[in-house]
């Protein structure tokens, strides 16, 4: 039984390492956008939103790198929907308003006549996208920063590129402390993963927190009929149903001068409710390579989990699982070096093989909890 486990193991791992070493070879080609200074005027008219519950620690921050954007006030807007919070949330935005006209808060509430919803991200969107004035909608989160051209450079991509979506590089946020630094690694991981699908011209992921569409494509397909009923995906599904009718005007801001920041979460549970959640979807996804290459992940994981709980009682466990991780890991390593230098967290890199036992584990256990588990998320548990 080992033998046929360590057998199927070893076929996971070779496919897996093929794929990641063609992840390499797109990724490194990809030309980085460079924003030209004084080439175009702004023309874009962008509606910034922004779904808040309870972010008193992060709201006045994320705003103020919003508002302070170098880019015409008069052609961007600011709106702030207030998901429920219980905290001073409100009070911070109201406060801001006073000093900013382009920055609008609504409140989620007032629109749902106390009915429960499954997905109040894509409800509180929603409702913005139908009280906003710009003809393209940005959106991030309210514990993210984002940079001084963030507008600037999406209406420079708009311009040249003729796009109608557009994602952009999100990066989490380091304290150097063991849990942020592995949610650090975890997520360059994904955002190299997109980057290296769009340069081989197949654009398959995307973070919520740094993406852009325009209005009328939104209304178009629907908004989010058809995928309201799921918690997440208020950023890849979406993608995907625009992709459907608009397969070539789909776009990637590969940019260090757009990378948006956010938090990491701030404990192991929340670290594992975020990625329970993320892990929701994949089954929803319509374009189903992509629950494919998810499932090789799950298996290979799960096969090394399986050999590692045995290796004690087999002759040389140990060191053949030592040997296959010790693979795996270099092969990682060579994707995540040119991953790590775009995002200037190359240091970092001295905790990845540390962290691969962890590794191991979050994946088996987060994706076995977001098909078939419950998680809590902003207060609300959700099957």
């Amino acid at each position: 039984m080992y033998g046929f486990a360590l057998i199927i193991t070893t076929i996971l791992l070779i496919g897996y390492c093929c794929l990641l070493l063609m992840y390499r070879q797109w990724l490194i080609q990809l030309p980085v956008f460079a924003h030209k200074n004084n080439t175009r005027l702004p023309a874009t008219h962008f509606s910034v939103i922004v779904p808040a519950r309870n972010e008193e620690n992060n709201i006045k921050n994320c705003l103020a790198s919003i508002l302070q954007e170098a880019y015409p006030p008069e052609l961007f807007e600011v709106i702030i929907v207030n998901d429920h919070s219980t905290d001073e949330t409100e009070n911070i935005v109201l406060s801001l308003q006073k000093q900013y006209s382009n920055l609008f808060l609504l409140n989620l509430k007032d629109h749902l006549d106390k009915k429960q919803l499954t997905a109040y991200k894509k409800k509180a969107i929603e409702m913005a996208v139908l009280q906003s004035k710009g003809n393209w909608i940005v959106t991030t989160d309210a514990d993210c920063i984002v940079t001084a051209n963030w507008l600037s450079n999406f209406d420079q991509y708009i311009q040249e590129r003729n796009p109608v979506f557009v994602a952009a590089p999100v990066m989490f946020t380091n304290d150097h402390s063991f849990l942020s630094v592995f949610q650090l690694l975890d997520f360059l991981s994904l955002q190299g993963i997109t980057a290296a699908a769009v340069s081989a011209g197949y654009h398959s992921m995307c973070n919520g927190a740094n993406i852009c569409y325009r209005k009328d494509v939104f209304n178009e397909v629907g908004r989010f009929a058809g995928i309201d009923h799921i918690a997440s995906g208020d950023d890849m599904l979406l993608m995907h149903k625009i992709k459907i009718q608009y397969p070539d005007q789909i776009g990637y801001l590969y940019s260090r001068d757009s990378i948006v920041l956010t938090a990491p979460m701030g404990s192991w549970k929340d670290f594992f409710n975020q990625r329970v959640r993320w892990a929701s979807k994949a089954s929803s996804y319509q374009d189903k390579s992509i629950f494919w290459i998810l499932l090789l992940v799950y298996l290979l994981n799960a096969s090394l989990f399986v050999l590692l709980v045995s290796s004690p009682f087999i002759d040389h466990g140990l060191i053949n699982w030592l040997i296959l991780v010790g693979v795996k890991t270099l092969v990682e390593l060579s994707f995540m070096f040119p991953v790590a230098r775009f995002y200037g967290q190359a240091k970092a890199l001295f905790w990845f093989p540390l962290m691969q036992p962890f590794h191991i584990v979050y994946t088996v256990v987060a994706g076995w909890l977001g098909k078939f588990g419950t998680y809590q998320w902003k207060g609300r548990k959700v099957k």
